[in-house]
């Protein structure tokens, strides 16, 4: 089996009202599918998989191997990229005025990603992030 694209993703909600309100406020312009149903489809796909070690998901998040015991163990992750770096930060601006409670701050990471990062209702950990490499243009010859 060869997996050619990563065709959705989504979390299982258990309260489809506030999971929708929530992640409508992250800027994804949801639709209603089927009854209780939300989601969209015309959005770029997924440019990176990966496992990513809770130990190290918390050192990232907290600057500790050990996920804090008074917040819920993220059961995946995923990264909404935006423009720029900036618009990470005016992000994370926006979400702390709709009242949402951001884990770590705006950090340019060693590797040249700027991310922030929450946790959504159902358990992701959520990063806003700006990767550059994922958006420069490919070189004409």
């Amino acid at each position: 089996m060869k997996v050619e694209l990563i065709a959705g993703f989504g979390p299982i909600v258990r309260d489809p009202a506030e999971s929708r309100g929530w992640w409508s406020a992250l800027g994804l312009n949801l639709a209603e599918i089927a009854p209780d149903y939300w989601g969209f489809d015309d959005l770029g796909g997924v440019n990176a998989f990966a496992l990513w070690p809770l130990a190290q998901a918390a050192q990232n998040t907290f600057g500790t191997p050990d996920w804090p015991k008074d917040i819920p163990t993220p059961q995946a992750w995923i990264e909404l990229d935006v423009g720029s770096a900036e618009e990470v930060a005016d992000a994370q601006k926006e979400l702390e005025d709709k009242g949402h409670r951001l884990l770590r701050a705006t950090k340019t990471e060693e590797w040249g990603q700027t991310t922030a990062r929450l946790l959504s209702p159902e358990g992701l950990l959520v990063g806003i992030t700006f990767t550059p490499w994922m958006h420069e243009q490919p070189k004409s010859d």
